[in-house]
């Protein structure tokens, strides 16, 4: 019987019709049979956020030989799932989210939809991996990034991952860029996290802003000060937040 071809289920948070997430499948074609489950608009923010107020609804906008794309009304978390109930016919051999239109290194994970996708499929026990590139602009260029995805996700679909280990791979503007780096999350806050919203008869609204402070510049083995230095990074995510090494202080309360 002839073996089937590799499985990757994509989505992001950016929405079905971004230009990141139509060059990752151009990209990815020659892995294996693609099925795209994405929201319907942007989802930017929204984490590992599910939907539970309202139902949430799926079409398939497009079909071809090898690529199937479908856009979803919910979350991108809700995308994994329903496209692993309602439309896979069989578990994939890796998810893949992306890419992104802006960074999602250091702290910016934990806000992340698009490393929402990939802690999802993390936690299903598929290998996942995610992308951004440090541009927000809609037209983007993704071109320096082509060999680099297709060799990532190459070798996820071949060699796996570790058991609750993905992947959060983020781009600097740069072409060409330098190399790659494997690296740990690097530490940092935001700060002045709102500009106001004029209104004219209220002056309580607020627009998201803020700049992000890198606490561990000194530190070049964190993925933003390789960044800054014109480096994609890959830093290996583990869904296992526990502090271990916070356990016995905590015991030692109730002694």
């Amino acid at each position: 019987m002839e073996k089937k071809r590799p499985l990757l289920l994509l989505s992001n948070d950016d929405g079905v019709m971004a230009k990141g997430l139509n060059v990752l499948i151009d990209i990815l074609r020659p892995l294996g049979d693609i099925v795209v489950m994405a929201p319907d608009g942007g989802r930017s923010g929204c984490a590992c956020g599910v939907t539970v107020s309202q139902p949430i609804h799926y079409q398939l906008i497009s079909e071809e030989p090898g690529v199937a794309i479908y856009k979803c009304t919910g979350m991108p978390v809700d995308c994994v799932k329903l496209a692993m109930h309602a439309v896979l016919d069989r578990t994939p051999d890796v998810v893949v989210s992306g890419i992104n239109h802006g960074d999602n290194s250091s702290i910016n994970v934990h806000y992340s939809g698009t490393m929402g996708v990939v802690i999802e499929g993390c936690l299903s026990g598929i290998p996942a991996v995610g992308f951004s590139l440090c541009d927000h602009h809609h037209d983007a260029s993704f071109e320096p990034l082509r060999s680099y995805i297709f060799d990532i996700v190459k070798n996820v679909i071949e060699k796996g991952l570790p058991a609750e280990v993905c992947l959060n791979v983020n781009f600097p503007v740069a072409d060409p860029i330098k190399g790659i780096k494997v690296c740990q999350q690097a530490k940092g806050y935001w700060n002045q996290e709102f500009d106001p919203c004029p209104r004219k008869f209220d002056d309580k609204y607020f627009w998201l802003a803020g700049s992000f402070i890198n606490t561990d510049a000194s530190n070049d083995k964190n993925d933003r000060t390789a960044l800054d230095n014109g480096y994609a990074t890959i830093t290996p995510v583990k869904v296992d937040v526990t502090a271990y090494e916070a356990i016995e202080q905590i015991e030692a309360w109730f002694i």
